[in-house]
């Protein structure tokens, strides 16, 4: 692998970990946004597991 794409994987490591601890932070701090964030959260995995 060259070195531009592990920078680039390790970008979208960085920002899907920002993405994750974000929603905890918001179900945390709005507890009626669990229903719909675990909903979407659900729905991007089972595209993902498609996709890949």
């Amino acid at each position: 692998m060259s070195t531009l794409a592990l920078l680039v994987v390790l970008l979208w490591v960085v920002v899907g970990l920002a993405v994750v601890v974000g929603l905890g932070y918001l179900v945390f701090r709005r507890p009626r946004l669990k229903g719909p964030v675990m909903v979407s959260l659900t729905a991007a995995t089972v595209l993902v597991a498609f996709l890949t």
